[in-house]
């Protein structure tokens, strides 16, 4: 059994780590006391004379010998900032984010002799570090414990529970896969389900699902199965599928899934279900993806990320976003953050005015189009879905040299697409936004960042 206990100083991680390695008659690892004992020296001393770049070299290479041992894991403050650290403390291991208020978190340290790692001052620092790191604790988590109140031995005994039951008991389970959120699964799908919520002998399992109406074409689960696989991750992903947005997060929230992948139609009306929402979700409008830990559910948008990672080397450059829902959206803030002149157009006029009004950029009807002279053309409406054979592009707007990016990915050779590569067009598909979208989804997920290619290997 590996149990790793992650979270700022002065949230409990040695106390607890001790007592739990204690209770569980497990080894007690301690990486900075693993670092100073490599040292001889103390972490204080480290960070006066070395620096944090050094200290970070040697708290990696401490973590990497830790991959495949068993034990109750104490880390320090910083280290899921790191996502190779997070793989291999995640590997074969639960990992728990021990966190507590500020107020406590400061009274906790404040005789340390730690030195500072910025120069906003002590209440500065642990304010700045805190909102810093928390993305960072919350998807590298599996589990969220708040140590503010409770001895250390009920803490303990709250995490040897979760370890051996699930943080949901298995009546709550049976009941929850009666939901009708689950009726529509293939049946190997659903006993693939059964077995990851009722197998013994461990019960931590997590889930996580794509979640929208319809869903059974997604690729989403065949995707993350085969990376929660390849490392190592005992988490399970399946599709929940329902007209009603409120049964979904019902059943989100009774089972304490890890987290969703949102899609169409819900990715407006999930914001209504959360606590907290990402600043470039909230100015989108639109959420994508949720993650739940300690009871608390948080919105973030991965599809403008999908949007600008094939965009890169388009920077500067005067693109057109046709459309003016969700993905519009999505795409054009993409674009609007690597500098580019952005023009939404949309068939309701009325409707890509009011979005470009919200981002900061120009609109207009389609028939402007051609006037535009832009050199990227994204599509963002579902036209040319399922293989129909109709674009939202005149082909006389295309024109050899521009970018024709299709959102559409089903199929990926859309119509456009094939126009557009016959006008001399450089094409970007809609699966690479798929897939960097999926990049940026699995490190909220997990905390793991995997490649592109990782993603597109299971797409084929």
């Amino acid at each position: 059994m590996k149990i790793v206990l992650t979270g700022y100083r002065g949230t409990g991680k040695s106390s607890v780590g001790r007592a739990l390695a204690s209770l569980l008659r497990l080894p007690f690892i301690d990486t900075d006391e693993e670092i100073e004992e490599r040292e001889h020296r103390s972490i204080g001393e480290i960070f006066r004379n070395e620096g944090e770049a050094y200290f970070r070299r040697r708290e990696r290479e401490v973590i990497r010998a830790l991959r495949d041992k068993e034990g109750v894991i104490a880390t320090g403050g910083g280290v899921v900032l790191d996502p190779e650290n997070v793989e291999h403390l995640r590997a074969h291991g639960d990992i728990f984010l021990l966190y507590a208020s500020e107020r406590t978190i400061r009274e906790r340290i404040m005789n340390s002799d730690r030195p500072p790692l910025t120069d906003l001052g002590f209440e500065g620092e642990v304010s700045a570090l805190l909102e810093r790191r928390k993305i960072h604790y919350l998807s590298a988590a599996d589990f969220c414990i708040n140590t503010d109140e409770g001895t250390v031995e009920e803490i303990c005994h709250g995490i040897r529970r979760i370890t051996m039951e699930g943080s949901t008991g298995i009546s709550e389970r049976e009941r929850a896969l009666r939901f009708r959120v689950f009726q529509g699964l293939p049946p190997a799908e659903m006993d693939a389900l059964e077995t990851a919520l009722l197998r013994p002998p461990r019960q931590t399992v997590r889930l996580c699902a794509i979640a929208g109406y319809p869903v059974r074409h997604s690729k989403s689960p065949h995707l993350y199965m085969h990376l929660f696989q390849r490392y190592s991750l005992n988490y399970h992903y399946t599709r929940l599928e329902d007209p009603e947005i409120s049964r979904i997060m019902q059943c989100f929230g009774e089972l304490d899934m890890r987290g969703l992948s949102v899609t169409i139609p819900f990715k407006k009306a999930v914001i209504g279900y959360l606590d907290e929402v990402s600043r470039e979700a909230e100015e989108i409008g639109a959420v994508n993806t949720v993650i739940q830990c300690g009871g608390r559910r948080y919105g973030f948008n991965t599809d403008w990320v999908g949007v600008r990672e094939p965009l890169r080397g388009h920077s500067g450059e005067r693109a057109v976003v046709i459309g003016a829902g969700g993905a519009a959206a999505a795409a054009a803030y993409a674009a609007l953050s690597l500098g580019m002149d952005v023009h939404i157009l949309n068939r309701t006029i009325g409707r890509a005015k009011e979005l470009a009004a919200r981002l900061g950029c120009s609109s207009g009807s389609l028939d402007d189009l051609e006037s535009i002279s832009a050199g990227v053309i994204v599509n963002a409406t579902p036209v040319g879905m399922n293989g129909e054979d109709r674009t939202p592009v005149k082909p006389d707007c295309l024109r050899k040299g521009m970018t024709i990016f299709d959102l559409v990915y089903t199929p990926p050779d859309t119509h456009l697409i094939r126009i557009a590569r016959k006008k001399g067009c450089e094409t970007i598909a809609g699966t690479e936004m798929f897939v960097h979208q999926a990049v940026e989804q699995f490190r909220l997920f997990t905390g793991i960042r995997v490649t592109p290619d990782s993603v597109r290997e299971y797409l084929t």
